[in-house]
């Protein structure tokens, strides 16, 4: 195993105190958004090997299936499948969904085929794979998630009590729930800047006002007001409010698949997801927006936010979801617990984020490694450690 040394990333949604906390470092007073462990080639991790740092895409390209194993590079290919992050969101991050691998694949040979280049600001697909991504809150974490059933979102619009939004209740309240919710939000997006700013405008208003009377809604108005301090007019505002406002406690997570329109609004948590780029924004950003592309890969099926908790197996607490490129798990380790076998035929990114935990090898270039929060380590395929301190470890792997 190795000790990885990991980029920050300083997107001006991050937090400025949030990384520093866990860190345990002073603030710089710049924002500081995501801390990538992986290997990623946009940030790819550094392995500490003493003689100066290594790139582990590039210890991984060097030699794919002593790094991963033979069963993940049959899987997956010769690369490490996954991204695990820290992610610290100060201010909102934008509203978006990802593709599907058959959409994100005909989606990515299509701007291939018309020459547009990967870094163009309207470019869509970076490459061929899908992104789904599951987060896990560290902090009490707010977001959206997933579509409310529209009787929920006319009954919050309704409540607003602005003019310009009853054609909205009226389409929620009267068509099939899928067509209700696509129509409703193909003419947020498509509607004249001007008037829809305007009507973003009063609907943050009132939410503002109603956020502090209580009721069913309140949490989820005073979201809304705080999105239009950040992006006011943005017709994204009234995108968000079709979706379930969600409080996350420590330990709970939210699985985003294909087509689910989400976004994380403030808090601290560890992201674990599928190695790709590819987003398509439907607002809360000064970046493209393509609708037509964003209409055809969102899923309007209403449900609930899908609030997950993890389930022990073995004293390893797993968060289920229903892909193979990454698996996410903790263990809690209590002061004077026995020190606790990890087997692992697949690679592994262990994670500190409370305590410290120390780990002891039967491998690898370093044999005992101890970490303390934002410390990380990467283990490879086959590699047997012992788990031992009083801490908090996620572990990120592959179903292989």
């Amino acid at each position: 195993m190795d000790r990885l040394v990991n980029a920050v990333r300083p997107y001006a949604w991050g937090s400025t105190t949030a990384i520093p906390d866990l860190l345990g470092v002073p603030p710089t007073g710049e924002p500081q958004a995501e801390i990538w462990l992986g290997a990623h080639p946009g940030a790819p991790s550094r392995l500490d090997r003493g003689h100066g740092p290594v790139s582990l895409a590039d210890v991984i390209d060097a030699d794919p299936e002593a790094a991963l194993g033979a069963d993940a590079v049959r899987a997956f290919g010769p690369r490490l499948p996954f991204l695990f992050k820290v992610l610290a969101a100060g201010a909102p991050l934008s509203l978006q969904v990802h593709p599907d691998r058959a959409q994100a694949a005909a989606g990515f040979a299509d701007e291939e085929a018309r020459g547009i280049p990967l870094d163009a600001p309207h470019r869509n697909y970076k490459d061929a794979n899908h992104k789904p991504e599951l987060i896990c809150a560290l902090t009490p974490f707010e977001g959206l998630c997933g579509f409310r059933h529209p009787a929920e979102a006319a009954e919050l619009l309704e409540g607003l009590d602005v003019a310009d939004l009853k054609p909205y209740v009226d389409i929620l309240r009267a068509s099939p729930e899928e067509s209700a919710l696509r129509e409703v939000l193909t003419a947020v997006l498509v509607a004249e800047p001007h008037a829809i700013a305007e009507t973003v405008e009063r609907a943050a208003t009132a939410a503002g006002h109603l956020a502090p009377k209580g009721g069913p809604h309140a949490d989820a108005y005073a979201a809304y007001a705080g999105l239009a301090h950040h992006y006011p007019g943005d017709p994204g505002i009234l995108a968000a409010m079709l979706l379930n406002h969600v409080r996350l406690q420590p330990g709970e997570a939210l699985y985003l698949g294909a087509g689910i329109p989400h976004a994380y609004l403030s808090g601290l948590g560890v992201e674990l997801m599928a190695n790709s780029d590819n987003v398509l924004r439907c607002g809360l950003t000064p970046k493209h927006v393509d609708v037509p592309e964003l209409l055809r890969v969102v899923r309007f099926t209403p449900r609930d936010a899908g609030v997950l908790r993890p389930e022990e197996v073995d004293g390893e607490e797993v968060y289920d979801t229903p892909i193979d490129e990454f698996r996410l798990s903790r263990f809690v380790l209590a002061p004077g617990s026995a020190p606790r076998p990890l087997p692992a035929r697949t690679p592994q990114i262990l994670l500190c984020t409370a305590g410290t935990v120390h780990l002891t090898s039967d491998a690898g270039t370093t044999g005992e490694l101890t970490l303390t929060p934002g410390g990380a380590a990467f283990v490879p395929a086959g590699e047997h450690l012992t788990l031992a301190g009083a801490g908090t470890l996620f572990r990120a792997t592959v179903v292989a």
